[in-house]
């Protein structure tokens, strides 16, 4: 799937240290360059007036787990049975760690890892119990990240807002004791500034924050966000719904300020460092928060609140002030990454890698992005430029299942004359046609990523869609 690095313009960086740095559960809109009107991410949004800002980057699913699992492998959470939380990633997958280290490059780990516990149970895949969402994680289960690891599997767990611990490679336990961003920022740079090597550096940094702190049920930003950040603008999804982004909004932007700070002091360090002109710097999110606005929690459901969220790139091809229209997704992050390394992308990665469209343009470019959503339903969805459609098994006790042969359809939506998804159409006779279009894109979507062929149900008829 390598691109014709002969068709592009100007000189390709050869073996540039990539720092690739992941937020939770943070909302594409809560940054400027996405249209936040407070200074809350000066710095990020530097990024993207020098670098390349994909305006519409989705989710594959929307939960911590499988989000990470596609960013680690480059398949659909589906295909790694890393459907829902609470399922480790097999340890033969070949992940992107693996890839870098053969292609010559150092691997780093810092933060959230959330893919080496497997609790619970499924009823149609075959796991193997393992918990270690509060105890060092054993190499095998580290995904491959074996030159720097400083990590723990669910940092809520280990940690609140202002004091915590992670695990080193050796096991040891490391203490940290205050705001967490900037402590686990703290080490990155100690990291960078110390480590000794002649080899390029694939270097990946997870943060926790905006995510909510679990044992405290709350969202919890830096000391004074709750005034700092009091005068916001209601986003239009939120506005006249219920949920809790009335208590947590102006704390919730004051994590996302602090990941921006962060992001400048890692900046600054690879200038300090005289690693500018040699690295790429990645930016986004695992998935967004619908602030329990669309069901009883923060994500998990098909909508723009749950799926979108920030991408920008900086370094090598990736510059200039870009801004990219069309549709991409979390599964076109890792052939990207291999790609900006010059290593192979596997074959089994379907995604195409995000170069494309610096110098192809929409060329062959897909008009569409496949959603899978878990623990609140089996659901699958399919996001257009123009339409959301989703549809969900109606049998709610098939949460414990992966995936499903039946489907009923759920939400329709006219994204361009509902961007903020407020009225549901699936049940309008008069589209129809559309949601026949659509189920047959999502069909054939799902048959891509392995899955069965599915039989959709119509909300209005006894007919089906597909068989």
């Amino acid at each position: 799937m390598n691109l014709d690095l002969k068709k592009l313009k100007g000189a390709k960086m050869k073996n540039p240290n990539i720092i690739f740095i992941l937020s939770d559960q943070q909302r594409f809109d809560s940054l400027g360059c996405y249209g936040q009107n407070l200074n809350i991410s000066p710095n990020i949004d530097k990024m993207a007036a020098e670098g390349v800002q994909f305006e519409y980057c989705f989710s594959n699913q929307p939960v911590c787990g499988p989000a990470r699992s596609i960013l680690q492998t480059g398949k659909y959470a589906s295909e790694t049975g890393c459907y829902r939380n609470g399922i480790a990633l097999p340890i033969d997958e070949q992940t992107l760690a693996k890839s870098f280290s053969q292609g010559g490059y150092e691997v780093g780990y810092l933060g959230k890892w959330h893919l080496a516990s497997t609790i619970g149970r499924c009823k149609d895949i075959k796991l193997e119990r393992v918990k270690n969402m509060i105890t060092p994680i054993s190499e095998q289960y580290r995904g491959g990240y074996k030159d720097y690891w400083l990590a723990s599997d669910l940092l809520e767990f280990t940690s609140n807002a202002y004091e915590g611990h992670l695990f080193d490679k050796n096991n040891n336990k490391i203490d940290f004791n205050d705001y967490r961003v900037d402590c686990l920022t703290d080490f990155a740079l100690e990291y960078l500034t110390m480590r000794d090597s002649s080899k390029p550096l694939f270097f990946f940094i997870s943060f926790l924050e905006p995510h909510q702190q679990n044992d405290q049920n709350a969202i919890i930003g830096p000391k004074g966000s709750k005034t700092k950040f009091k005068n916001y603008e209601v986003p239009g999804d939120l506005h006249g719904l219920e949920g809790d982004w009335k208590e947590f909004y102006p704390d919730y932007l004051g994590c996302c300020n602090s990941i921006d700070y962060n992001v400048g002091r890692i900046i600054n360090k690879i200038k300090e460092l005289n690693k500018e002109e040699s690295t790429i710097i990645v930016f986004t999110s695992d998935h967004g928060c619908h602030f329990r606005t669309r069901n009883w929690e923060y994500k998990r459901s098909c909508h723009d609140a749950s799926i979108r969220i920030p991408l920008i790139i900086i370094g090598d091809e990736f510059k200039g002030g870009k801004r990219i229209s069309e549709l991409v997704s979390l599964i076109n992050l890792p052939p990207t990454l291999l790609e900006c390394a010059g290593i192979p992308i596997p074959k089994y990665m379907k995604a195409k890698p995000l170069q494309q469209l610096l110098y192809d343009n929409s060329q062959n470019w897909s008009n569409d992005v496949f959603i899978q959503i878990s623990e609140t339903q089996v659901g699958r969805a399919i996001r257009t430029h123009k339409w959301k459609y989703s549809v969900e098994a109606p049998d709610k006790d098939g949460i414990l299942y992966s995936r499903s042969r039946i489907y009923k359809e759920t939400f329709l939506y006219d994204l361009e004359n509902d961007p903020y998804e407020k009225q549901n159409l699936i049940a309008e006779l008069e589209f129809i046609n559309v949601r026949k279009e659509l189920a047959s894109l999502l069909k054939q979507r799902m048959i891509e990523a392995g899955e069965l062929a599915p039989i959709i149900i119509p909300q209005d008829s006894s007919d089906i869609y597909g068989d």
